[in-house]
């Protein structure tokens, strides 16, 4: 006897949700055992094995929503299914999330699989969740999602060692209590010198799972005095001798913050419920957005979905204009920006400038390759976006006409919108050439010293930018010097660093053409000094600290040693925060600001 129709629609739908939570849920399984695996790693000291790690766990996320799309092509036939179907799909999917630990994800993810799947027609709220449909509140998590201690003041030493130890870390401590001490000491000394009041409920909270990344594992907490909360961060660091000894303790929020900046690789954190994870960090980082959280926490599609709807809701409630990005424009990529909304938007340019020899697909590699390479504090990340949906009568003409000289071949118009196929969003930056332009002397010394360092510690990363103008750098919210235009990145073991050699005679110096051949990865460090610091007082700063960049043995000592298989350090904190480096330990609480002088702002590295 033939099924009745709505039965089998219902039938249909109901196997297409199935699908998607096992796929769902098999992601996010897998994502969690990566991350677990990095406590292993670092008390393995496994340095290389903790950046494949981090690597590898980019990439399951495109992975399980490609597995699915293909089940749900061949098994089950769903883009052939009418409207009906998916409507009932995703009223079934989400009965399915009442008592998820994950529904915020589950739901990107019924978004990813159907966009991957159909048209662009059909992105709307029936079919995918516009806006978040399952609460996260009250989410129970097991284990919990941080644990109490209730030490006094004069015990708080007994309550950190019991957070410390509850980690379970297999190594042994080089001397506990001696870092103990130099917290506790920090800590008073931030607090004006002595204890406050305790209040009844005196208590230290500790997120269950340390935050692993680089060489570092971060203890996060706060501590609760009444109606007061005082965030910090313990970096504890494995020594040569296999043994554990706590490396700072961060306690101003901005300074926290700026351990969560998207300029550094995604920490590995095991999250049983992520939403009380993020509910947490915004608690002590309340100025970081959650789009920003769910990133740095490597659950950067679920950080993507955030922004878009934080981008959709700024454009309800503003005015203003997309317009050209100040700044010397770009030969590959064409920027553009929303004065009210910190972030710049890039596509791709339809044909680049002289000299550039690159194409489209090399250009989406070189920022491939940075999403998936450790960013040390030193390179913007971005969010990758298809298919950006803008309201056209929020372009200024004059952005529009140069979109659509340059870009024409990303656009498509659809009604009132304009549809741009492919863009990346950056945190907006000023250029660092623009903003010496304006500088004193003692800036220029302070940010030029800064870009040296900059080029310091992404060749010790493996990374030699290319194009190192001053244009291709930018200055972030607290004065750090950023890299952000990767379309000329090569890892620095593939280049091949020269000297010029002695001309012939000199009247060959007199010549347009070099009198030397030049391969592709060639590299000539001296004419950093003639095409980038061009600037007198610019080069006298760079030369006066850096002189030693302007050299071909500078940097092949670098390359013996990643060819070394040496990692290097990088710390997302002052020196002067170090215990047991000269000017560190006990001074560590003065360094900070006070209680109640954190900025509300959009902190990034």
């Amino acid at each position: 006897m033939p099924v009745p129709a709505a039965n089998a629609q219902d039938r249909d739908a109901d196997a297409i949700a199935a699908a998607l939570i096992e796929g769902f849920d098999r992601h996010y399984r897998l994502f969690r055992e990566a991350t677990q695996r990095a406590k292993a790693l670092f008390e393995a000291g496994d340095w290389a094995g903790m950046q494949r790690l981090v690597r590898e766990r980019i990439q399951f996320y495109d992975q399980r929503v490609g597995e699915t799309v293909e089940r749900l092509r061949s098994e089950l036939r769903a883009p052939e299914r009418d409207d009906e179907v998916w409507r009932r799909a995703k009223l079934l999917y989400l009965g399915r999330l009442i008592d998820h630990r994950q529904p915020e994800l589950a739901e990107s993810f019924f978004n990813s699989v159907f966009c991957r799947i159909m048209a662009r027609s059909y992105f709307h709220n029936d079919f995918i969740f516009f806006r978040p449909a399952v609460s996260t509140e009250y989410i129970e998590s097991e284990p919990p999602t941080y644990r109490s201690y209730y030490p006094g003041w004069d015990t708080l030493a007994a309550g950190l060692r019991s957070a410390l130890l509850d980690v379970g870390w297999a190594l042994p401590w080089a001397d506990l209590d001696r870092d103990l001490g130099r917290v506790g000491a920090a800590m008073r000394e931030y607090l004006g010198g002595q204890w406050p009041p305790a209040e009844a409920n005196l208590q230290l909270q500790v997120l269950w799972s340390p935050f692993y990344r680089n060489k570092t594992a971060y203890l996060v907490g706060r501590i609760v005095n009444g109606h007061r909360q005082h965030p910090f961060a313990i970096a504890v660091q494995r020594d040569a001798e296999a043994r554990l000894h706590l490396d700072t303790v961060l306690l101003d929020g901005e300074r926290i913050a700026l351990l969560f900046s998207l300029t550094h690789a995604y920490f590995m954190v095991d999250m049983p419920v992520p939403s009380a994870c993020i509910t947490f960090l915004r608690s002590i980082m309340p100025w970081l957005s959650r789009a920003d959280l769910y990133t740095i926490v490597g659950l950067q599609k679920q950080g993507k979905t955030m922004f878009y709807r934080e981008l959709m809701q700024h454009l309800r409630h503003s005015r203003d204009a997309f317009e050209v990005a100040p700044g010397t424009p770009g030969l590959v990529m064409m920027v553009f920006t929303l004065p009210s909304f910190p972030y710049v938007f890039k596509v791709i340019r339809d044909r680049f400038g002289e000299p550039k020899d690159i194409d489209r697909a090399t250009v989406r590699a070189k920022y491939l390759l940075v999403k998936q390479h450790d960013r040390i504090g030193r390179m913007a990340d971005t969010l990758e976006f298809s298919d950006v949906a803008l309201p056209r009568d929020r372009l200024s003409p004059a952005l529009l006409s140069a979109l659509r000289l340059s870009c024409a071949g990303s656009l498509e118009d659809d009604g009132d919108e304009l549809i741009i196929r492919h863009v990346y969003i950056e945190q907006r930056m000023q250029p660092l050439n623009l903003y010496l332009q304006r500088a004193d002397a003692a800036e220029v010394e302070r940010v030029i010293g800064d870009y040296g360092h900059a080029l310091r510690e992404l060749a010790q990363a493996n990374i030699f930018p290319g194009d190192m103008l001053l244009k291709n750098f930018g200055i972030t919210r607290h004065g750090r010097v950023v890299f952000y235009d990767y379309d000329e990145i090569e890892y620095l073991s593939d280049c091949r660093f020269r000297t010029i050699p002695e001309p012939p005679d000199p009247s060959y110096e007199l010549l347009d053409d070099r009198w030397y051949s030049v391969a592709r990865n060639d590299v000539f460090p001296e004419e950093l000094a003639y095409f980038v610091l061009r600037a007198p007082a610019v080069r006298e700063a760079f030369l006066r600290e850096h002189a030693e960049l302007l050299t071909a043995q500078y940097w092949q000592a670098v390359q013996a040693q990643i060819g070394r298989g040496e990692i290097g350090d990088f710390f997302p904190y002052p020196q002067a925060l170090r215990f047991g480096v000269a000017g560190g330990g006990e001074a560590v609480g003065r360094r900070q600001r006070g209680p109640g002088r954190v900025a509300a702002t959009t902190a990034q590295a």
